[in-house]
């Protein structure tokens, strides 16, 4: 088998046992590269520090992944301005983010006799938000008005 050192450099074609006393006398092991290459390649490495090195780099990897999640904003269909505000801010940085928005309205006793105050709410609602793209639009679900959105990645962030 072809044997390799750490750095890559070759030692040369030597036999398996041979390949192992090296391993032995520099205290590495004798990991197999390239089973199908003529003759076989082997690297001596200390293999508890190249899997360490290998759950490193994955950890590192997750770190650089986006968790994009749904969050939800939910209002009332009688809400005030000031309330209404409120959670415009919260969901402007839900956006930001990089997350998607489901806005909710839910209706209680006999609020869902006028959906239309629900329908209002959400049209100004989502005319606020700018630079955004309806993923569902408004349906209900039971008695919860429910529309979902996202952000628009055309758009460039500030």
């Amino acid at each position: 088998m072809r044997l390799l050192d750490e750095t890559g450099k070759q030692i040369g074609v030597v036999t398996k046992e041979e390949a192992l006393r090296l391993g032995r006398e520099a205290s590495k092991d004798v990991v197999e590269i390239a089973s199908n290459a003529q003759p076989p390649v082997a690297k001596l490495i200390d293999f508890k520090k190249f899997k360490y090195l290998e759950a490193k780099k994955t950890r590192e990897e997750k770190k650089k992944q986006k968790n994009v999640g749904v969050k939800e904003i939910r209002l009332r269909p009688f809400i005030g301005q000031h309330d209404l505000d409120t959670r415009l801010a919260r969901a402007k940085e839900f956006l930001t983010d990089g997350n998607q928005l489901k806005i909710s309205i839910p209706f209680r006793g006999r609020e869902i006799t006028r959906k239309e105050f629900g329908h209002d709410v959400l049209n100004r609602f989502l005319s606020a938000l700018s630079d955004i793209k309806v993923v569902r639009p408004a349906h209900f679900e039971g008695k919860v008005l429910i529309a979902q959105v996202v952000g628009d990645k055309k758009s460039p962030k500030p």
